[in-house]
């Protein structure tokens, strides 16, 4: 489902001009048609994420890009570990359980 720019700034109580400055900003990437945005559920949920950042946390314009980065990040890192442990589910029983002993540092190298 696709939600449009004006639709946003009423669901979560802000402008449309303070969502296209989130837009000029890069903290959201919807999509695009023509002159229209389309946001996407992923989308929504970072405008979410934004709008409680700022109301919650009382994160600013100069500080949002480096927690949203911080939060990409994180999300980039739980990635990658859920493909690690997936490869070592693939591994026999034995290797699986030399890996884990790694991980939580039961084993010396």
């Amino acid at each position: 489902m696709t939600t449009t720019i004006e639709t946003i700034a009423l669901e979560f109580g802000v402008g449309a001009d303070e969502v296209g400055v989130w837009v000029e900003r890069r903290w959201v990437l919807p999509g695009k048609s023509g002159a229209a945005f389309f946001f996407s559920d992923a989308d929504r949920a970072r405008c979410r994420m934004i709008v409680e950042f700022r109301r919650d946390l009382a994160i600013d314009d100069e500080a949002m890009p480096v927690v949203l980065d911080l939060v990409d990040r994180l999300h980039a890192a739980r990635a990658q570990l859920r493909r690690v442990l997936e490869a070592v589910a693939e591994l026999p029983p034995v290797e699986q359980v030399r890996v884990m002993q790694r991980l939580v540092g039961e084993e010396k190298p």
